[in-house]
């Protein structure tokens, strides 16, 4: 199978059976054993379709009398790859771009589309360096189109951040997502597993922040260095940077609730220099086993998982935590990079959430120990979902106070700070720092 190929199934499953591209892209590269170089293609074509199809879709219908909409929808999928790979892949020539997608039509069962495919994609590689603008820039059906992302998200967005940050903050969410690797500093140096992967040949780049965390600009997690040896795990910097804002200490008694896939647990029990307690909750039991054969690898053994539900409260839990981590299901909005298909979203299907979360912060809030700090974090960037749940929190529990905190160079409001991929070169991820008084 070629990197086209499989690029062609992963994305037909997202159309057609609403697959998570993640997910459909891991299984469809594990099961058909591409190398290295074709996974990385594949991975790239089907990102970049998701991420820019309207926009993909506004080029074929500026080249094209069939309108997108009308077409079938196997047909428009091939005629993306080829968009994707003329205009965000300069480094395939054309010509084998125009070429290589015109042959998937017929592993496709597109042959009778073959003409199409040819005559569109030419027209576009002709155009290639000087491609027609999107109309209307400046508002926000031109953001929505040229960089594919909800009409009502950049609406709300100018409004409240005006229009030059939210074009910048699309922009930064449809370029490469940088893969954030943690340094198990209970097992080696930043510096020694830097060396490690010097001498593979592997380039790395060392962010401004959180600590002992490097950057690559992808590949496959498990066959890095020192995977199973558990020198390493995946998380973003900006959930790690809100473990970090937590001051956590040796010897300490920590709940993370909504734990999975456990990178915050991991973050704490290395903060804690592997001394004390560290209790994961989540729901799904399936997602808590991978968390404890990861801490497994890691070498966690103060790490131990258990099923529950953070909607419940449980009185055995009253008061028992020194921190808790609450890190509570959202929109997702701050993570729309790395998962495109959440741009499909719309405000009915998430205007439950914050009543969600405000239950979890109320509950949580009662496993925390007089003098204790609780977490509130999202991946989203959503106010309702992020200050206004604090706000409501603080009004009904007079006994937290917020904690001001600093990232880097800058300051968090009102004890919250609010990750911007334009801003911070991170995901998009709120973070709220309370203290219970003792």
């Amino acid at each position: 199978m070629t990197a086209r190929e499989a690029a062609f199934e992963i994305l037909e499953r997202c159309r057609k059976d609403s697959a998570w591209a993640s997910s459909a892209a891991d299984s469809v590269i594990r099961s058909r054993l591409l190398d290295r170089r074709d996974a990385a293609l594949a991975s790239a074509i089907t990102l970049g379709v998701l991420q820019n199809r309207e926009y993909f879709n506004y080029l074929i219908s500026a080249f094209c009398t069939s309108s997108p909409g009308k077409m079938e929808g196997k047909v428009l999928t091939v005629l993306q790859i080829g968009v994707c790979q003329l205009v965000l892949l300069d480094r395939i020539p054309a010509r084998a771009a125009v070429n290589e997608t015109v042959a998937l039509c017929k592993t496709a069962g597109l042959d009778r589309a073959k003409g199409l495919v040819n005559a569109v994609l030419r027209r576009i590689a002709e155009r290639r360096e000087s491609l027609p603008e999107v109309p209307g820039k400046g508002t926000a059906d031109y953001l929505a189109v040229r960089y594919s992302h909800p009409l009502w998200l950049a609406e709300r967005l100018i409004k409240e951040k005006g229009y030059p940050f939210t074009e910048a903050l699309f922009a930064a969410d449809n370029c490469p997502q940088p893969l954030d690797i943690q340094i198990n500093t209970l097992r080696i140096s930043t510096e020694t597993y830097c060396r490690m992967l010097e001498e593979e040949g592997i380039a790395y780049q060392i962010p401004a922040f959180p600590a002992d965390c490097v950057s690559l600009s992808g590949g496959t997690v498990e066959m890095l260095p020192g995977f199973m040896d558990g020198f390493f795990y995946v998380q973003d910097r900006a959930a790690r940077t809100a473990v970090d804002i937590a001051g956590l200490r040796p010897g300490m008694k920590v709940l993370d609730a909504c734990a999975c896939p456990g990178g915050k647990s991991f973050a704490a029990a290395m903060n804690m220099e592997g001394k004390g307690d560290i209790l994961s909750c989540d729901i799904h039991e399936k997602k808590l086993a991978l968390v404890a054969r990861n801490a497994e690898r890691l070498q966690l053994s103060i790490l131990r998982t258990e099923c529950c539900d953070a909607r419940r409260f449980d009185p055995a839990y009253t008061e028992a935590f020194d921190a808790v981590i609450a890190d509570v299901p959202c929109s997702g909005f701050g993570v729309i990079g790395k998962k495109p298909e959440i741009r499909s979203k719309t405000p009915e299907e998430i205007a439950e959430l914050p009543a969600i979360q405000e239950k979890i912060l109320d509950n949580l809030s009662r496993y925390v120990r007089p003098g204790g700090i609780l977490i509130y974090s999202t991946c989203t960037i959503l106010r309702e979902e992020n200050e206004s749940v604090v706000e409501f929190f603080l009004d009904e529990n007079r006994a937290f106070s917020t904690c001001d905190f600093s990232i880097a160079d800058r300051d968090s409001v009102n004890g919250c700070y609010t990750f911007y991929p334009n801003v911070d070169g991170t995901d998009g991820f709120f973070v709220a720092k309370l203290k219970k008084e003792q």
